[in-house]
């Protein structure tokens, strides 16, 4: 557990950066900072591992007060992520994932180990070893981020914005590929972002500051979204809060349609010799995965003739009311796809089926536990 008991940080000219901060951050869950430019958001995290010192408060990490804690030594036992990774360019990936073991005086055989263990845990081959940092993507180079700063197993990481330097795709990879490894790991991470949706993505709580860092509300995602405090935060979290909240309702059991399909590879007689019309048709695989759409109209002498348009979100029978709307509204026939637990084609569903669904929902209320982290 991390806990921030009336922060400050002030400097010489009289700009105040945090004001008061009280804040907890659970063990073993992700506390995402969020608030405009210029809230305190990476001040807060780097006094954390006193890479800057507070002004005024204390800040607790497992029940010790890090002012009497050794700088040097409160930092080994810190992960620390920051954007475009931070590697060292002169050194291998395998070097720079064990740099904090070797420095807390694991052999080399038994660090070089715990690197290469590493490089496969978030999704990197152990060819990548002997490489240095210039020779991988920026995508790559944030995954050996993430191994580096937890080779030394370490309770709390540190992450400031560490997804923001790659594109749109490989950020949403990196976020997924994150959520796998805490579920894994169960640590206990304090998260800055600039963007709400990654916040409310990654957070098992989100924490929006105000400019001067003070807090505005601490709340779980869905609580956030659905309950802001004040002007402030509602504008910030958006004013499409209420389509964004959809993805912490569960989607009901949905009024599924069958789909006429056509396997990937088919002629266009044996098309015709289904029996499917209309203006599209779904193309599934050999185990029944959607693909994409076609319109048989445009089928010369196979399937792929026709141009597989692959436009559509794809719902899971388990998912929420946001990605079973989604599907609708983004697939080229407005037919939802709706997949099973093993990713087969379930059916499909309309979006006025999904809108009647979120009509008969019904929102849990407020309660006083909600509204404890809120502060004005």
């Amino acid at each position: 557990m991390i806990r921030f008991d009336s922060v400050s940080k002030a400097y010489p000219d009289g700009t105040v950066a945090v004001g008061g901060l009280d804040m907890v951050a659970p063990t073993g869950k992700i506390t995402v900072l969020v608030g405009p430019s210029g809230c305190g958001k990476t001040t807060s995290l780097r006094m954390i591992n006193r890479m800057i010192e507070p002004t005024e408060g204390r800040i607790w990490v497992d029940d010790r007060d890090t002012a009497t804690m050794n700088a040097a030594e409160l930092r080994r036992g810190i992960g620390y992520v920051i954007q475009q990774a931070g590697l060292f360019p002169h050194r291998t990936i395998v070097a720079n994932i064990a740099t904090v073991p070797l420095l807390l005086g694991w052999d080399k055989k038994k660090a070089r180990a715990r690197a290469l263990e590493l490089l496969e845990r978030v999704g990197l081959p152990a060819s990548f070893a002997n490489r240095y940092p210039s020779q991988l993507s920026g995508g790559q180079q944030q995954r050996v981020g993430v191994a580096r700063a937890l080779a030394a197993d370490p309770p709390v990481m540190l992450m400031d914005e560490p997804f923001s330097a790659v594109d749109p795709v490989v950020r949403e990879q990196l976020q997924d590929e994150f959520l796998r490894l805490q579920g894994d790991l169960g640590k206990t991470i304090v998260f800055v972002t600039h963007d709400i949706d990654e916040a409310i993505k990654l957070g098992d709580q989100v924490a929006v500051l105000r400019v001067g860092g003070k807090l505005a509300q601490l709340a779980d995602p869905a609580h956030l979204l659905a309950h802001p405090v004040d002007d402030f935060v509602a504008d910030f979290v958006g004013r499409d809060r209420g389509y964004r909240g959809l993805g912490f309702q569960t989607a009901p059991a949905l009024p599924l349609q069958a789909e006429p399909t056509v396997r990937l590879g088919a002629t266009a007689d044996e098309v015709r010799a289904s029996g499917a019309s209309g203006d599209w048709l779904l193309v599934t695989d050999d185990n029944r995965k959607p693909l994409g759409w076609i319109q048989p109209s445009r089928i010369t002498a196979s399937v792929e003739s026709a141009g597989l348009h692959r436009g559509g979100t794809i719902a899971s029978v388990n998912g929420s009311l946001r990605t079973a709307l989604d599907a609708a509204l983004s697939s080229p026939s407005r037919r939802g796809v709706v997949v099973d637990e093993t990713g087969a084609f379930a059916g499909t569903v309309l979006g006025q089926q999904v809108l009647a669904a979120i009509e008969s929902s019904a929102r849990p209320p407020a309660t006083d536990a909600h509204l404890a982290g809120s502060a004005t």
